[in-house]
């Protein structure tokens, strides 16, 4: 019992570690072994830099960038003399797979000069040595249908490349990428693509550079700053230089981040309550135990005592043996945790996609780990061994455990405990320091006096609460007994023998308890912030539905063979074409730069504008806040090349539009809109813009155009149009005289598009000669965070464990009850029933209590993050009046934790009960 959770704690431990990367590993995946990495800002001009170049302005402060960055001249130029340098080029084009094309990354660099170690790692084969030979990720060979030894060539392109190696870069192992020699692969392809008349690729160069002794200094990054040069070096990095010597800092107080370098406090909270938990489920994992095993050692207990030992040796015994049970349990639990590490290892760094930095086995903190478990062994065989050293010889030689009443203090104890530690916990949450607990009595406030942020004393609360529960626990279980009369025979006898004898049921409920609060501790916690990540994601369309859209001007006959491509290709359920308003001579498009394109727009009312954007002063914070919550001030997550498009009623089934009005508007020749600022009494204007008349706008002014008014259904609130305002029918569009051109489609699916369906399409429409990006919208997806699977995997693998263990324990500790009904004649499948029965018992109890008490830690910290977003929305104000931070709660695991873990304990305890029977000795009387 002592074991499991230091198994838990201590591969928790160094996974986290080893997955953590060091600021030395991080720069040596970015950089290998040069001493910097030189790039241009891209603003020409100089500018100020953070010491890791994480951040950057120009001197002139925001606007006084120049149209150019610096040149491979400039770079060059600040590597100083003697030093030895690598180009690192990359950029971006399709290539011709096995299926089709394949957006991917390109990159030259010479994988085998020695500044290059440590970026990235090959897999099979050999890097590139001659012209026309390259290297591919894994994942772009997983992705392409190629091969080491497949060839290729570039879109575009007639040259065919040769893939002579298989590599993987550490940091992203799902990175779509292919390298080769410099000057072989970039260069060529931009070459013969400008010659063909199409965009070239557009390559960024960095430059490697290894100086010696003494690295790249803060001096030298200074000097290649005011040439526009932005510098990653090793030794800055590593050893930053005063704040005061930092430009970026003491010359643009903005951007001066007060060197905190801290975690934000809701990281904080979540590490104290992680922590403050796993000791505390480790306590109360390994008191059952010892009190289990010093109530079956108490015979030898009493021969100790009839041959003279007092009180004290019997004492000393049972400490004695928590202490080497304490220390075998640390040796035998960070032993296993690391082995199982090492064995989990490779599939979490396939799951979170990034390679740890190698097996960070910090010494201190296992030792500390170790020597938690030595202390709960001590301190768990305290309460066993004073209570072994006050039972009589006598009683202790019969096995006579003798007649203890309840305690009737306890429960109430127990109850305030429960009631005290939830109002700390939730009282913590909302407490930005523990002086906000001074509310709560003297007692309370000399804990908020020593906790710094409210985190702690979600941590002391939940802690408070949890043990009280363990008090109530016996209370609870002859609550529980009750319900006895509503179970058939067997499980009602395994119910009131559990009541019966709460001194044994208790402790297992409890240990079972301290593992299933962890677990739902932490699922209620992940479950939580994967519904708020999921609100705060902008989805460019419904889940399941796509866009192709026409990016080239002058192709817009090719659009119905890019239509038609796309329903061939991928599984399109629905699909419609839609249109937009062109102004200006034929052939004109709105994205186009001539002199005579105008633009459609639709017309806003005046007063349905909102006034935080018309008021000529600045608004005071006051009128900012109350302004957020104006109708009028909404804003729009999502966008679209086009606010106004001409469609049909297919259009509303691409965008997940239900809204049968709007269906039968389009039908009948109304036009509908998603945004409510743009119709007044029934009706919407489009504003037809010429480009002389847009050239002499004046900023702020209404431009002045020709007017076009058609009758308008508004859409419900909450209707989603997905950067759309308003959508004309093609009839309206017609009778009004608007000039339309295709643009693009959306569509549905049937069912889900595949990688190979991808590249298939993407081929077919560079067949069509035009350039046409087809998105699909796959919805949320849930980052794959090492930390949290880490504890979820570990405190799965303990709160099973603990079922076991706690049942099995309650089970050996009844092993007199089973003897005894094998001695009236009890077939061996009543004792599998009534054993199996008593331990899932015990564990659904201990599931149920569990639950209860980890959700109040998870509901603590969300409550804790929800206050401190408050805070910096009060303090710096955004979009939006709340803060949206729920609390969901995962109904599927506490399903999964009701039904498997008694049902597995139950199933357990059966299959481990004997058959046999073999009568043992009856005690003397």
């Amino acid at each position: 019992m002592i074991a499991l959770p230091i198994i838990g704690v201590s591969a928790t431990d160094l996974t986290l570690r080893s997955a953590q990367l060091s600021p030395a590993e991080t720069l040596t995946r970015t950089m290998g072994a040069a001493d910097a990495a030189l790039t241009s800002s891209g603003l020409g001009t100089p500018v100020y830099q953070a010491p890791d170049s994480s951040e950057y302005v120009p001197v002139g402060g925001r606007g006084s960038e120049k149209s150019a960055g610096a040149g491979p001249e400039q770079l060059t130029s600040v590597i100083p003399a003697g030093a030895t340098s690598l180009k690192d080029s990359s950029g971006r084009a399709k290539i011709r797979t096995r299926y089709g094309l394949l957006d991917t990354e390109l990159r030259e660099l010479d994988l085998s000069s020695p500044l290059v170690k440590g970026m990235v790692v090959m897999d099979r084969g050999r890097t590139p040595e001659d012209p026309g030979e390259v290297v591919a990720t894994t994942a772009f060979l997983q992705s392409s249908g190629l091969f080491v030894g497949s060839q290729f060539t570039p879109r575009g392109s007639g040259t065919w490349y040769r893939i002579v190696g298989a590599y993987e870069l550490p940091s992203e192992l799902g990175k779509e990428q292919i390298t080769a020699l410099p000057g072989t692969l970039l260069a060529p392809l931009d070459k013969e693509l400008q010659a063909a008349g199409v965009p070239g690729v557009a390559s960024r160069d960095t430059y490697l550079v290894k100086t010696g002794p003494g690295g790249f200094t803060w001096n030298m990054v200074q000097e290649a700053n005011a040439k526009g040069v932005l510098v990653q070096s090793r030794a800055v990095t590593l050893h930053p230089p005063a704040r005061s010597d930092v430009p970026l800092y003491t010359r643009m107080p903005s951007t001066d981040d007060g060197g905190t370098s801290r975690l934000p406090a809701s990281e904080l909270a979540v590490l104290a309550t992680i922590v403050g938990l796993a000791v505390l489920e480790i306590c109360l994992l390994a008191g059952p135990a010892f009190a289990v095993g010093a109530r079956r050692s108490r015979r030898q207990l009493g021969l100790v005592g009839a041959n003279g030992g007092d009180r004290r040796h019997i004492r000393a015994i049972v400490l004695s043996g928590g202490l080497v049970i304490g220390a075998t349990a640390a040796l035998l639990g960070t032993a296993t945790g690391t082995l199982l590490t090492v064995v989990l290892r490779p599939r979490l760094e396939e799951y979170v996609g990034v390679r740890f930095g190698g097996l960070d086995f910090r010494p201190l903190e296992i030792a500390g780990i170790a020597l938690l478990a030595v202390v709960t062994g001590l301190l768990a065989a305290v309460v066993p061994a004073v209570s072994a050293s006050r039972q009589s010889v006598l009683s202790s030689l019969t096995g006579r455990r003798g007649i203890r009443r309840a305690n009737r203090v306890l429960p109430f104890v127990g109850l305030g405990a429960v009631g005290l530690g939830a109002a700390i916990a939730l009282l913590g949450s909302i407490a930005s320091t523990g002086s906000s607990i001074v509310v709560l009595g003297a007692a309370i406030a000399l804990l908020g006096s020593i906790a710094s942020t409210g985190s702690s004393i979600v941590v002391l609360g939940s802690a408070l609460a949890e043990l009280g529960l363990v008090a109530l626990t016996p209370a609870l279980i002859g609550l529980f007994g009750r319900l006895g009369r509503l179970l058939p025979l067997s499980p009602r006898l395994a119910l009131r023998d559990a009541v019966r004898n709460r001194g044994r049921t208790a402790p297992a409920v409890a240990a079972v308890m301290a593992a299933v609060a962890g677990t739902v501790a932490i699922a209620t916690y992940a479950h939580s912030s994967e519904a708020q990540e999921r609100f705060e994601y902008v989805a460019d369309l419904p889940a399941g539905s796509g866009r192709v859209e026409l990016y080239e001007t002058g192709h817009q006959k090719d659009m119905a063979a890019v239509r038609e491509a796309v329903s061939r290709e991928l599984p399109v359920a629905v699909r419609a074409d839609v249109d937009h308003v062109q102004v200006g001579p034929p052939g004109c498009e709105q994205d186009a730069h001539g002199d005579t394109c105008g633009r459609a727009e639709v017309f806003r009312p005046a007063d349905q504008r909102c006034p935080l954007h018309a008021a000529d002063a600045e608004p005071s914070a006051a009128d900012k806040k109350a302004l957020r919550r104006d109708w009028r001030c909404t804003v729009s997550r999502q966008s679209s090349m086009y606010s106004l498009v001409v469609a049909d009623d297919k259009l509303l089934t691409a965008l997940a539009v239900t809204d049968p009005g709007a269906v039968s508007a389009l039908k009948s020749g109304q036009a509908v809109s998603f945004d409510r600022r743009n119709v007044k009494d029934g009706r919407v204007t489009v504003r037809l813009i010429s480009a002389e008349a847009d050239r002499a706008a004046r900023p702020g002014a209404d431009v002045p155009g020709e007017d076009k008014v058609f009758a308008a259904y508004q859409a419900p609130a909450g209707v989603n149009g997905y950067g759309i305002d308003l959508v004309l029918p093609p009839s309206a569009a017609r009778a009004a005289g608007l000039t339309i051109q295709p643009y693009a489609s959306y569509f549905t699916l049937d069912g889900t598009a595949t990688t190979r369906q991808r590249q298939q399409l993407s081929d077919r429409i560079d067949r069509i000669g035009v350039e046409a990006p087809v998105l699909i919208e796959s919805g949320y997806q849930s980052e794959n965070d090492v930390a949290l699977l880490a504890l979820t995997v570990f405190a799965g693998l303990v709160t099973l464990g603990a079922a076991g263990i706690a049942t099995g324990l309650a089970q050996t500790d009844a092993e007199a009850d089973l003897k005894t009904l094998s001695a009236v004649g009890a077939a061996p499948r009543v004792r599998r029933a009534l054993s199996g029965f008593q331990c899932g018992l015990v564990a659904l109890m201990g599931v149920v209590l569990g639950t209860l008490s980890g959700l109040l830690p998870a509901v603590g910290l969300r409550l804790f993050q929800r206050h401190e977003g408050e805070i910096v929305l009060e303090t710096s104000g955004g979009p939006t009046d709340t803060v949206y931070v729920p609390i969901v709660l995962p109904w599927e695991t506490f399903g999964m934790l009701l039904v498997l873990v008694p049902l597995g304990a139950a199933l357990l305890a059966a299959l481990v009960t004997r058959s046999g029977d073999g009568l043992a000795r009856r005690a003397a009387a």
